[in-house]
């Protein structure tokens, strides 16, 4: 009885080994800003730990003029399919966090807002909108579909990712 309970013993030494590794191998891939690794937000609601994400279409708008940086704006449902298939491949995306934490103010959306301008085209999820810290909506940078011009797929990351290229040559201010 003593051999089996040394087995046992080695068994669960073996697993708690295994299970470490595991754990630090899934935080390997993930992207971690130049500053460093930050805490995660309750704001990024799994798009992206380690950006940060403004708290509401006013604020994204301020730090948009403020920081003269485009703004991403993502509209998706905690229970939508599509919006969770997205997210995966969004939040997994290293190219795209990097550039969105560079480049980018963020601001993710379970609900609608006032401003028209937000639904060119309907109201439905995930849909993603550019603003150009000019606060005019990039209507014409669009994902591939004519009947939900700004919805994207899991399959259209590196198309968004060539929308962010775009929406990052900034408008020329009217002054």
């Amino acid at each position: 009885s003593s051999c089996f309970s040394e087995s046992i013993k080695m068994i669960k030494a073996a697993l708690s080994v295994l299970l470490v590794l595991v754990t630090m191998s899934s935080t390997f891939g993930k992207y971690i800003p130049k500053s460093g690794k930050r805490i995660p937000q309750t704001l990024s609601r799994g798009w992206g730990d380690q950006l940060i994400w403004a708290q509401t279409y006013e604020e994204a708008l301020y730090w948009s003029r403020s920081r003269n940086k485009p703004l991403m704006v993502l509209f998706h449902l905690d229970d939508c399919p599509h919006s969770q298939a997205l997210k995966k491949v969004f939040s997994e995306d290293n190219k795209l966090q990097k550039m969105l934490d560079e480049d980018f103010i963020v601001l993710n959306l379970v609900y609608e807002t006032t401003d028209k301008h937000l639904s060119p085209d309907g109201q439905y999820v995930p849909r993603i909108i550019f603003v150009d810290p000019t606060m005019t909506v990039r209507a014409d940078i669009n994902g591939r579909y004519s009947n939900r011009m700004y919805a994207y797929e899991p399959s259209d990351v590196d198309l968004l990712k060539r929308n962010m290229e775009a929406a990052k040559k900034l408008l020329k201010s009217e002054l």
